[in-house]
């Protein structure tokens, strides 16, 4: 069961503070004992450096990009990490200031240029922060860190250098894409973005990378589009963070959290804007769920529509009988989104985050179920005919398919997030575990692992620990789902004389295996991978 726990005010901001590069990788000091077959890389990124000079950045995911890296070998680790040399970083080191704009913090303007070479910018285009802060994915043989932008950065995984900028507008047609693809088991990348058209026309488009192929040539240069869906607002796009991919099926979620793209082109270089105030909400659209075939790149004829939530992450999409699962990880209220997005804002005090998230709506995982086959002779019926589900679709008098979710995690105040699974055999299959991060009142305090099929869960928490995103690890030779680890890398400052250290827990029961501890403060980190030695 969970634990409530109260955080000291000054707790919890560790993972906040800014850090300074490694020069080499240093030896992490172990307790337990860390699997032989546990060889590899966990890579990750997240923010951190949070001012230039004397301008602080005022978000979260402000904060500039940081890559971390934990090595296991021979039931040793060592720990190194590197800042991202984005053009939004050196340009900042460079010029002492911010310079580009980013989530929640404006960039003022140079001061050594005047209002009218300031005016005559704008209409050369609004500038995009490249600050790849929140993901690291492999394409090809190479590996990326990358943002919610056009642009991803080629690091090398092994001495973490930046080699390279990469612009997907020149590849293909998207004028953004997700930090969250999917990776096939041969290689192959898809991921979705925003494509603004002519006449202002928007939708979003799905991508998709090759393999390697054995002519070694980049597979960025072979991206295409593969499928369009539409966009429900001419003028204002919805916010994409993540999307569903099954052996045959793609599941694109529009929400109501919405862009207004007349606030983002006209207001940001003239009025100091940044991206957090272009946000706003359509909760009267409800939320439409749009389901493509993925071989042959065609829509279905399908309206799914359900009531008004908000997304990040997916956990899992598969097929069954004729029907989609999609499990999600739902926030209600865009207001309490907004809330979200601004209480990480790192000038904000701890009681008014508190405040906040005590009047907040309470976040769910759940399943909705969606047929692909209609019988209009159903309308008003129930189609869902799986037997271990409550999730209802039901076939209404203007042909759209209503949803309602089965709630497979509820807690008081606990999110699920962060979800992962044992994405190399599971992904777009049935699957029986999530792991996931809990958070309490917005702080990271515990991991948790759930059985989507009987909702039984499991819990690892220490006193003043906040943990990552858990990442599965499976064990080379598993028989079973869950016979692997899970890795996070935990903050415990003020407990003892090493603030941080990577955890390894038994994915079975989320009992420690052992912990490697290092003498830096580590801030805090979004996404990453295990990469297999």
């Amino acid at each position: 069961m969970y634990s409530q726990v109260e955080h000291p005010a000054g707790g919890y901001k560790k993972l906040f503070e800014t850090a300074e590069e490694l020069s080499s990788p240093v030896t992490a000091h172990v307790t337990g004992r860390v699997p032989t077959w546990l060889r590899g890389s966990l890579l990750r990124c997240g923010p951190g450096l949070f001012e230039v000079g004397a301008e602080p950045f005022y978000h979260l995911f402000d904060g500039q990009a940081l890559l971390h890296k934990f090595d296991f070998k021979e039931g040793h680790v060592t720990y190194h990490r590197r800042f991202v040399r984005t053009d939004a970083y050196v340009r900042a080191m460079t010029e002492k200031r911010i310079v580009i704009t980013e989530f929640g913090t404006y960039a003022y303007p140079d001061p050594c240029k005047n209002i009218f070479s300031r005016f005559f910018t704008y209409f050369k285009g609004v500038e995009v922060t490249d600050n790849a802060l929140v993901n690291v994915y492999p394409i090809g043989e190479d590996y990326y860190a990358c943002t919610e932008t056009n642009f991803i950065t080629r690091i090398n995984p092994e001495t973490l250098e930046t080699v390279k900028q990469v612009d997907l507008c020149k590849y293909v047609s998207v004028n953004g894409a997700t930090a969250h693809p999917h990776i096939e088991n041969d290689g192959t990348v898809y991921n979705i973005g925003n494509c603004f058209g002519k006449n202002f026309s928007l939708a979003y488009n799905i991508i998709r990378i090759p393999p390697l192929q054995e002519d070694k040539e980049d597979p960025i240069n072979k991206s295409e589009v593969v499928v369009q869906f539409p966009c429900s607002d001419r003028f204002k796009p919805s916010y994409v963070h993540s999307f569903g991919l099954t052996e045959n099926y793609i599941v694109f979620v529009e929400t109501p959290v919405k862009i207004n793209l007349f606030k983002f082109l006209s207001a940001w270089s003239l009025w100091g804007t940044n991206y957090m105030d272009c946000f706003e909400s359509n909760e009267t659209m409800g939320v439409w769920l749009h389901v493509a075939e993925k071989k042959k790149g065609r829509l279905l004829n399908i309206k799914y529509r359900t009531s008004a939530f908000n997304l990040f992450h997916h956990i899992n999409t598969y097929e069954d009988n004729g029907f989609l699962i999609v499990d999600l990880c739902t926030w209600k209220g865009f207001e309490f989104v907004y809330n979200y997005l601004y209480l990480a804002n790192l000038r904000a005090n701890w009681d008014e985050v508190k405040r906040q998230a005590e009047k907040a709506p309470q976040p769910e995982a759940r399943r909705y179920v969606l047929p692909l086959t209609i019988d209009k002779a159903s309308m008003g019926k129930n189609l869902v005919t799986l037997p271990y589900t409550t999730a209802t679709a039901t076939l209404r008098s203007d042909e759209t398919i209503w949803l309602e979710p089965e709630v497979i995690f509820s807690g008081p105040r606990h999110a699920f997030e962060f979800p992962q699974i044992n994405y190399k055999k599971y992904c777009g299959k049935p699957y029986t575990y999530a792991y996931g991060l809990g958070l309490n009142h917005f702080v990271p305090d515990k991991l948790c692992k759930l059985n989507v099929k009987t909702k039984e869960t499991w819990v690892w928490q220490e006193p003043d620990s906040y943990p990552s995103e858990p990442i599965f690890v499976s064990h080379p030779d598993a028989l079973e789902e869950d016979d692997g680890v899970v890795l996070s890398i935990v903050i415990s400052p003020g407990v003892g004389p090493k603030p941080a250290y990577l955890l390894i827990l038994s994915a079975k029961d989320m009992s420690e295996v052992a912990r490697a501890e290092v003498e830096v403060n580590i801030p805090v980190t979004f996404h990453g991978m295990f990469k297999r030695a």
